[in-house]
This record gives C-alpha cells, structure tokens and sequence, in this order.
C-alpha cells in the first residue's frame, strides 16, 4: 500500500488511540464531501459555530476548512468570496477571477485544506498515532503553518520544516502556536531550496516518532483539492455565468506542491478549461530545466511535484519575482494606491480588495494576464485562479523591495513605471504550450527528485502518466468519508 493512499485500518492500537484523543478534545472531523458543499452539507453545524474566533487553536474551526467562510470568517456564504479584476487593472478584456484563500481560518490561507486532506487518511488508519507521532510538514511557509494548526487541533506535537529565508510573518506565526521553539526547523536558503527540505526530513525520518507528511508527494493533497477547491471554482464560475454569455477558458496557478492544481483536473472535466502552470522566471524549471533563485514565496521549485498531473497541464507561464516584487508595493502603499485610484480609476472597494492578494497570488494573475495575451481572449471569456494569502503575510518583504529597487523612496512615478512595466507591459515571453513532447518533457524531470533521490519505485513513478491513474484517485473520497464517518461515531 502506498503511504498517504491507506483505504483500511493498519494498526487498531494506534486507531482506538486517536478515537480517545479526540473524543477528548471534543473533536468532530468533517468529511471532505462536506468540505466541498458547506453550504447544504454543513449549514446548522457552521452557525452554532459563529462564536468561534477563527484564528484560535478551537476545534470546531475544523469545520471552517473550506472555500466558503465570509470576510469576516465566522459567517457562511452560498458562493466563495472571490474578486472580478476590473480591465483597468489588468489590462486585458478577458475576465480574470481570482478565489480568495485568506478567508480559511487559523492561517488565513487554503493550505489548511491540504494539511488535513494530507493527515486524513493516516490518521483515520491509524498510520499517525496522535499519542506518539509528530508530524513534520515539509514547507515553503503556508503548509507547514496549516499543518501546525490542524495537529494543535488534535493536541499532538508538529515539527515545521521551512528555509530560513522565508518572510518574517511565517515565522512569527509558528512562534505564537508552537511552544517548543526547536520545533521549527529552518533549512538553508529560500524558496528555490526545496532539496535541502527533503534532506532535513531524512534526517528527521530517522527518528521513529517522527512521520512526515510532504505535500509535494502526498496524494491526499491532489485528492481534497480536486474534489473541494475544482467544486469552489466552479461554483465562482457558475454564478458568475447565471445568464450563460461566458465561457471558463483556464485555470491557471503556480506549481508549488501541486495540489491546487488538481482543481485545474475538476474544471477541465466540468468547464473545458485548459491548465496552465506558473513558475517563477528566475527558476525556470518546468520551461527551460533551469535553475536559480526567487522571492515568489509559496511557489518551491527546481523539481517536480509527485502529484503534479504533468500529462494533463496545457501551458507552462514563466512570471518574474522582480515584477511581484513590485505590483506588491503598488497594491500595498499609499502611493502605489494613490495611483491607481488617480491614474487607472480604480474604485476605493477595488484598491482595497488588493490587500487580499499576496506574491504568490500576485504570481498567479499576472499568469493569467499572460494566458489571455496569449490565446487572445475576449470579454466574454474567464480565467480563473486562487490567491492563496494576502498581503498581510508580506508586509516586511514590502521594505525589503523598497530597499532594493528604490532606495530613494517609491512615489507615484515608481508606481506608474512598476505598473506599466509589469501588467500593462506583460507579453507572452516564456510561456510554452505543451504538446505530446513538451508534456514527455517535463514530466521525466521528476524521475531524478523521486525515483532517484527520494526512493520511490519506478512503476509508482509511471503510473502516473494515465489520465486515469488521477480520475481513480476521486474513488477514495467516498471510502475516507466512510472511514470519517465510523470514526466520528467511535469517537
């Protein structure tokens, strides 16, 4: 049996033990079925909940893991909060709609759904003994930060693994919920350094207390993605399109673990959407096998994820940091706002919702702009993306980028040269549409992170290349929601 893939329980000991953890914590797991359609599926239980302070360690916030939590995070809205990016802002008639991911509750991000997509299927077998494991979540910042979260939940012990370079509001978060400052263990270099992540969880696998749950392999990341934030976008899309004039082109987003580019699988399947991959110029792993370094946080590189559906990416779009870098200080500053209020005619709601919006989500537009430059796109048609976290994660990076683009102050000239250069002057650079070939490509750049160097076997390597290895991999919902199901009751 693959780890991460149990579908039974394979220690009952380990089992009855977390059935008496969380009975003790008072814990009620939803199904990811749930998760997918909080409105029908969660309603009575979300608003007995309303008293919860979302970004306590309070177990009934495990019921708020998921697309549907207003702005405030206590409330439930029937379609996920999202922004229409006017073309004023982007440049481009084409629609780019952009799903909110800081309104999940604890880190103000979506990757507390990967977290406990990634932790339910070990802990409902039994594999992770909340009594006894610790669980190590190998990270770029956000995982690792859902990942504590989820496991203070449960009242175990979690180990968060993240290059030191990382923004200083990550580490002060893991601080605040991790009482054990060794803890959080901090890797050489920055988001380009995601080897040196693997190798300190070998270090830490040899301990066997230690279990280590690495989103870029776990497939419970693919699995609850597709099957709740696929459902969330498509959702977004269908009320968007209530008189039927629009048609959903992409989904694009940045590779990072991958696992949100398994919603890109769903909205192909329902939408006919196309799939387009973001990579940071300064790495260009995926578009040219390069290598380099970049402050694009959140997006990791130089391999290929395990569960990145390769063969089913369409486009692979190159965005450069120095550009986010930037628009970062034009969303987030008075002068950059000043601009686009006087200059572009934002509204005062548009210019605020940017602080909804950090590097990676920043990232994630300007791939979509270059998507639609690219296919040459008309009013009528969308593209859509995440943001995976706002501003507020990035407020130090903000004086870093002044100090190292502008070192005489950024004023309303440097936000006009920054924004003209960055969405208005965007073009379709290095950007590749993959055919059979390109697909091949990119897809055998992973042979030498897993196989070679992380140990896995060849042919669960290559099942990988058929489509229908990824479709089967949603007949696991039902069986882990059964299994959510008979441990709730046990509990």
């Amino acid at each position: 049996m693959v780890a991460g893939l149990e579908t039974e329980i394979v220690d009952q000991d380990a089992y009855h033990r977390n059935v008496e953890r969380l009975h003790s914590k008072g814990l009620v797991l939803p199904r990811i079925s749930d998760l997918a359609d909080p409105p029908a599926k969660l309603a009575t239980d979300l608003a007995e909940i309303s008293d919860a302070d979302p970004d306590s360690a309070d177990a009934r916030n495990l019921l708020r893991v998921h697309w549907h939590n207003g702005a405030d995070r206590r409330s439930t809205v029937p379609v996920p909060n999202h922004l229409v990016l006017p073309e004023t802002l982007t440049g481009i008639r084409a629609k780019v709609v952009v799903a909110l991911g800081n309104r999940f509750p604890m880190i103000n991000t979506h990757k507390v759904l990967a977290a406990y997509g990634c932790l339910i299927p070990r802990l409902m077998s039994g594999a992770f003994d909340a009594t006894r494991h610790r669980a190590v979540w190998p990270s770029t910042g956000n995982y690792c930060r859902g990942g504590v979260a989820i496991a203070t939940l449960l009242g175990c012990r979690s180990v968060a693994v993240l290059p030191e370079g990382m923004s200083r509001e990550r580490f002060d978060w893991l601080n605040r919920w991790l009482a054990d400052p060794n803890d959080i263990y901090r890797t050489p270099g920055t988001e380009s350094n995601v080897k040196e992540i693997y190798d300190a969880c070998h270090e830490l696998a040899k301990d066997p207390e230690n279990l280590i749950l690495n989103q870029f392999g776990e497939y419970g990341n693919y699995v609850i993605h597709r099957a709740v934030t696929g459902p969330a976008l498509q959702r977004i899309f269908d009320h968007l399109n209530a008189d039927g004039a629009l048609t959903a082109r992409a989904f694009v987003a940045a590779t990072g673990s991958a696992g949100t580019l398994a919603a890109g699988d769903h909205l192909k399947q329902a939408l006919g959407t196309q799939t387009g991959v973001i990579e940071a110029l300064e790495c260009p792993t995926l578009l040219y096998n390069g290598y380099g370094e970049h402050n694009i946080q959140g997006i990791g590189d130089k391999h290929v994820p395990l569960i990145h559906n390769v063969m089913g990416s369409d486009v692979v779009i190159g965005v450069s940091d120095n550009a986010c870098d930037r628009l970062n200080l034009v969303f987030n500053t008075g002068a950059g706002r000043k601009y686009l209020s006087q200059y572009r005619g934002l509204a005062q709601e548009e210019i605020a919702a940017l602080g909804d919006l950090g590097l990676s989500s920043i990232a994630n537009i300007l791939g979509a702009i270059k998507y639609a430059k690219y296919m040459d796109l008309g009013e009528n048609d969308v593209v859509m993306t995440v943001a995976t976290d706002g501003a507020d994660m990035y407020h130090t990076e903000m004086s870093i980028a002044e100090s190292k683009y502008y070192s005489q102050g950024f004023d309303e000239v440097q936000a006009a040269e920054a924004f003209g250069q960055s969405i208005l002057g965007a073009t379709i650079d290095h950007l590749q549409e993959l055919d059979r070939f390109g697909r091949e490509r990119v897809y055998n750049l992973g042979y030498y992170t897993w196989v070679e160097q992380q140990g896995t076997s060849l042919e669960d390597f290559d099942r990988r290349r058929d489509q229908s290895f990824w479709d089967g991999l949603l007949d696991l919902v039902p069986i882990w929601d059964g299994m959510i199901e008979r441990f709730n009751a046990a509990a």
